[in-house]
């Protein structure tokens, strides 16, 4: 199977609101795929729906050659989904945090010992397993939501805007987590256009429509440009797309 992602016309609609409209993309397996585009540009609306989180109006979506309108179900222990907000329990502690996700998705309990301490040293979060929820910086919050995401060992990852909020380093100590994951296809939005730069493609979005699909460097071949950020600029300034 050449995709890991594959949707056909895909559309969401909210009453007279279309946030996704026709979307036709392709995402590769095992690579590193963003989606930029600005705040209501139909970004989360993609992932919620490709993560069976959410129905679409229309069309039909491919993940891993299931439905996800008809086998959600099989889908959903193949996919692992971390929202923008912190969505873990700020009064339970690391440990505890990483044993709830693992009690959702039925792990054995000689499967999550050996999963844990692989994604805490992973993660480094290994001398914080006693600390709560609520007591981590914004960052290591978000190498627990992360190594949470990961416990059930997901073929499939959506990161929804992962890094917002958070410092720099904390930001660039992310992404070398994520290049170190193995035989995993990771979709990513992010706002950041240096993040943007890292992904192996990169699909615009704008007003629920993909604009563009490409490999950053020819995105900017295409537009002529010398960065990522002016390329988007230029096609949001311009007819491309319409």
């Amino acid at each position: 199977m050449e995709f890991a992602i594959k949707t056909n016309h895909l559309t969401k609609k909210f009453k007279e609101l279309t946030a996704v409209s026709d979307l036709n993309l392709q995402i590769k397996q095992g690579e590193i795929f963003g989606l930029v585009g600005p705040d209501g540009a139909g970004k989360t609306t993609t992932m919620r729906m490709l993560s069976t989180a959410m129905e679409q109006t229309s069309g039909e979506a491919f993940v891993l050659g299931l439905s996800i309108s008809k086998e959600e179900e099989k889908l959903r222990d193949k996919i692992g989904y971390m929202p923008q907000k912190f969505s873990l329990y700020g009064d339970l502690s690391v440990d505890e945090n990483m044993e709830f996700f693992a009690d959702i998705y039925n792990i054995s309990k000689e499967f999550r010992k050996k999963r844990k301490i692989e994604l805490l040293e992973f993660t480094g979060l290994s001398e914080f397993t006693k600390r709560k929820g609520r007591e981590l910086s914004g960052g290591m919050q978000k190498k627990l939501a992360l190594a949470c995401s990961l416990i059930h060992t997901p073929l499939i990852l959506f990161l929804d805007e992962p890094t917002t909020g958070v410092d720099p380093i904390s930001r660039r100590e992310f992404w070398r987590i994520l290049y170190e994951l193995k035989n995993v296809t990771i979709v990513v939005s992010t706002p950041y256009m240096d993040e943007a730069e890292r992904c192996n493609r990169v699909g615009f979005i704008r007003e629920g429509k993909l604009l563009l699909s490409d490999p950053p460097s020819e995105i900017k071949r295409k537009l002529n440009t010398g960065t990522l950020e002016e390329a988007f600029i230029k096609i949001a300034e311009s007819s491309w797309g319409k």
